[in-house]
């Protein structure tokens, strides 16, 4: 039995957030809750209760972690897929997707297609058989340099395309000597270094790909021909090529919000694909192809989330640095917590966006 007062009641049900439910005493809390929670209509959302999470992980919690919402875990139980967190119709619709929804491991032939490509493998970018890509992944291999080989020096490079074709592989011949070649985990054994493509020329032949034929000041997301570049740890391997490229044409899976964990640290990309494609990656010899497709996969299913189309930039940008900047106090206070909803705006770029350009 409810013992709060009709007013009580009214007066908790008009202060609680209509993202993540969180109530106040006030509603000049809610509206101060409102303007740095940056909810909005990109952040992943419970298919029961609608309830909105800061990321895939905080979901995850909330559905099957070891104190969820009840309600939500027993229909998530029957009719939710583990791997995109969707709720479908029935638990045999659920079936059918989530065989679709997991991905198939690449290491099934790996060993023989990469063989295929001989020593010095792809050393010449393609930009006819992908059909010039606009959005490839990269990722790289390092051994070790330094005295005690913990320094890490690229090694072997690939870079492929959304449909998992390698566009560019190479090894890399180091700068420096190299005092670990980290073997177990690499595979690679000094006889793979020694004609490799020099470090300079693998960095520009990989630029001058990635510009497409843009001037660097002119490469923009949208309506340019610079290609979007998808990598997990993109603040490493690009600045161990010696790579320069706008972060706005970077997609970090390792950075990428919805993908972090609840702490707001990072996830690896063994978990991230183990978790949202569904197969376990990095067993044994690691090979960059491998990453590579896992992080294009992973891109493309956050990329092709469907979100409401906002209307406002986002608060990161110039015209609008922060959130609910051109609403006054007094005017969202009138405001129900739906209408104060619809105006905040996330606070990081959603990769949904891309599917726009």
């Amino acid at each position: 039995m409810d013992y709060r007062s009709p007013m009580e009641s009214s007066e908790t049900l008009r202060n609680k957030c209509a993202a993540c439910y969180r109530q106040f005493n006030k509603m000049e809390h809610l509206v101060e809750h409102m303007k740095i929670s940056y909810h909005s209509g990109h952040e992943p959302t419970c298919g029961v209760c609608k309830k909105h999470c800061r990321s895939f992980e905080s979901l995850r919690e909330h559905l099957i972690g070891p104190l969820p919402k009840q309600e939500c875990k027993n229909i998530f139980s029957l009719r939710g897929c583990r791997f995109c967190m969707m709720i479908l119709e029935s638990p045999n619709a659920r079936r059918i997707h989530q065989e679709r929804c997991q991905f198939s491991s690449v290491n099934a032939g790996l060993t023989t297609r990469m063989a295929a490509l001989g020593l010095r493998d792809k050393v010449m970018i393609d930009y006819t058989s992908s059909r010039s890509p606009k959005m490839v992944a990269l990722s790289c291999k390092m051994v070790g340099g330094g005295s005690d080989g913990s320094l890490d020096v690229c090694a072997r490079v690939c870079i492929t395309d959304e449909n998992d074709n390698v566009v560019f592989h190479t090894y890399v011949k180091p700068s420096m000597v190299v005092t670990n070649y980290r073997y177990e985990t690499t595979g690679i054994r000094p006889e793979n270094l020694r004609d490799a493509m020099p470090l300079k020329h693998a960095q520009r032949k990989i630029q001058e790909f990635l510009c497409n034929g843009e001037p660097m000041w002119k490469i923009r997301p949208r309506g340019g021909k610079g290609r979007i570049l998808v990598g997990h740890g993109l603040d490493h391997d690009p600045d161990r090529l010696q790579l320069e490229y706008p972060s706005s044409m970077m997609r970090d899976t390792a950075k990428y919000p919805p993908l972090m964990k609840t702490s707001k640290l990072s996830n690896s990309l063994k978990y991230l694909t183990q978790a949202y494609l569904g197969y376990d990656i990095h067993v044994g010899i690691q090979d960059p192809y491998e990453d590579c497709v896992a992080t294009m996969r992973l891109y493309t299913r956050m990329r092709y989330q469907k979100h409401k189309i906002e209307a406002y930039p986002l608060p990161a940008d110039v015209q609008n640095r922060s959130n609910q900047v051109a609403w006054r106090q007094s005017e969202v206070e009138r405001m129900s917590p739906n209408e104060m909803l619809s105006i905040s705006r996330s606070d990081y770029y959603c990769w949904c966006l891309d599917s726009l350009a």
